[in-house]
């Protein structure tokens, strides 16, 4: 075995240890090696999926090849992946606006095309009878909930959000069946937001959520939830095309209430904008 320490290809690591891999690690070599691209943006249960193998299997894979599990796998991958780009070509840079515009146009287009509409409206109508609505998140996804706030709380005064992770487990366990919590998560496999879903259920909290992967251990805890577009590797951690596909079913989600609830909403609107518009120059 190549010791994962030394300067080698991945795929060479993965080629040079293939024998003494077992019959589903090595489904999981063979799907790896032929599409390393696709990897870079798969849950450990799309792979296991795809490959028709367990999630330990691949577990089992990444420890084989000497690593702690998968995320520090797909880590290395896509270090691997970038270097051999750079090697490959060097970066137009002046089509790199192109690029960016695109990825951001595509990051919306996507999330328009898995845009389930019954979840939509259950989301809705699920905001609409609770007494409270918490939007809670984590790292990047705590400033996708915080821009989520900022735009109800000029409409309604039911929405709250709490930054820190401990904090948010101490307030959802207060809560009960006229609550509602939105979280946001593009994995859906963040542990603090998993612990924080599974304190909510337990204490009779709706919980709806924004996610990428719909195969998320997230998903087992929520009573609705939406997909965003876009992908993201290990290396783009808080990519922006992520937020802007976040961004958009935020918005969706708010001209959607607003426009059902219209005349409180617009009431509240100027209000709002009332006890600030001195503050403005």
């Amino acid at each position: 075995m190549i010791k994962k320490g030394k300067k080698v290809g991945l795929t060479l690591q993965i080629q040079t240890s293939y024998n003494q891999l077992t019959k589903a690690e090595k489904k999981v070599a063979d799907y790896i090696l032929a599409n390393p691209e696709k990897v870079l943006y798969m849950s450990i249960t799309d792979l296991a999926n795809v490959c028709e193998v367990g999630e330990t299997s691949v577990y089992r894979f990444c420890r084989t090849m000497l690593f702690q599990g998968y995320q520090e796998f797909k880590m290395q991958l896509s270090l691997y992946l970038a270097s051999e780009e750079n090697n490959d070509s060097a970066l137009d840079s002046s089509k790199l606006e192109d690029r960016v515009m695109s990825s951001h146009i595509q990051a919306i287009e996507e999330s328009y095309q898995l845009l389930d509409a019954k979840m939509l409206q259950q989301m809705i109508e699920m905001m609409e009878e609770s007494k409270k609505i918490y939007f809670f998140g984590v790292g990047d996804s705590l400033q996708i909930a915080q821009d989520a706030w900022n735009r109800f709380i000029r409409i309604t005064d039911k929405v709250s959000i709490i930054n820190d992770p401990h904090m948010q487990s101490m307030a959802i366990s207060l809560g009960g069946p006229e609550d509602l919590l939105v979280l946001f998560s593009y994995s859906g496999a963040t542990k603090d937001i998993i612990h924080i879903a599974k304190q909510a259920k337990e204490a009779g909290v709706k919980v709806v959520c924004i996610t990428h992967f719909k195969q998320s251990p997230l998903i087992a805890y929520t009573d609705a939830y939406l997909l965003c577009g876009s992908k993201e590797s290990p290396l783009e951690g808080g990519s922006t095309s992520v937020k802007v596909g976040q961004l958009f079913l935020v918005d969706l989600l708010f001209q959607t209430y607003r426009s059902r609830n219209k005349a409180v909403s617009i009431e509240n609107q100027h209000k709002s904008t009332r006890a600030v518009v001195e503050k403005l120059v």
